[in-house]
């Protein structure tokens, strides 16, 4: 058996014997998590994400369905969203191994309800949807799903969550079939939104497969957006989204 199942098999057989909290404890830290976030002085990631670590460091050892129903209601919070601050909450569930390991199909699609913004969409993309995806907690078909969704931010989260695939620090180790599967699927939508995604999809996979890249942008040149081709020819040619930031 593959080291990284043996892991996953022993992380959450381990924490499923944890002891599980009760619904007050779990509605209390959700309290103190959503009020902590939205009374900071100064509301941006980094000061947000100190407010996170502290609740991780709590919730260490804790059963992961709790982990999961806090983190979910957290993104949940009207207070959240309105200070597009969901991405706690998502962050809160990625960050405790075993509670991601936890989540199911049904509960990772339910997690990204209510996205309408392109920070929410990348956050629940980057920390659910693609990690999920990237463990085999979401299959291909489900995918490929979002990407027919009549809701562009859906459509958007198919896109980001081939970003994890491909970025190392988020578990990636390259994926090329599966994000030029997406990226195909979504050649033709112009949602701004949309166009901007398969842009970033397009240029993570670079990193990895630089000739499968310039093949799809050379095969597909009469179908792809204007920044498409683009934003990913000047990464391809200088290793950055845009050529003026070399002159900075």
């Amino acid at each position: 058996m593959p080291k990284r199942a043996t892991a996953t098999t022993s992380r959450t057989a381990n924490a499923a014997n944890a002891a599980r909290l009760t619904r007050a404890e779990r509605e209390d830290l959700t309290r103190e998590a959503v009020d902590a976030v939205l009374g900071l002085r100064r509301r941006g990631v980094p000061e947000a994400r100190e407010v996170r670590k502290r609740l991780s460091a709590r919730l260490k050892g804790a059963h992961p369905a709790d982990v999961i129903a806090i983190g979910a209601a957290i993104a949940a919070a009207p207070g959240m969203k309105a200070n597009r601050a969901r991405w706690v909450g998502w962050e809160l569930i990625n960050k405790h191994p075993a509670a991601l390991d936890h989540l199911d199909p049904t509960t990772v699609e339910t997690l990204g309800a209510g996205n309408s913004s392109w920070d929410e969409v990348d956050g629940y993309g980057i920390y659910i949807a693609g990690a999920a995806w990237l463990r085999g907690i979401v299959r291909d078909a489900d995918v490929r799903r979002w990407a027919q969704s009549g809701d562009l931010w859906t459509r958007r989260a198919a896109l980001v969550a081939t970003v994890v695939l491909n970025t190392k620090t988020h578990g990636g180790t390259g994926d090329t079939k599966r994000t030029l599967a997406i990226a195909k699927a979504l050649i033709d939508d112009r949602e701004d939104m949309v166009v901007k995604a398969l842009s970033w999809a397009l240029r993570c996979l670079v990193n990895w497969d630089r000739a499968a890249v310039e093949t799809f942008l050379a095969e597909h040149d009469d179908r792809l957006a204007a920044r498409v081709k683009r934003e990913t020819r000047t990464k391809l040619r200088t290793g950055k989204k845009n050529a003026w930031r070399d002159a900075r």
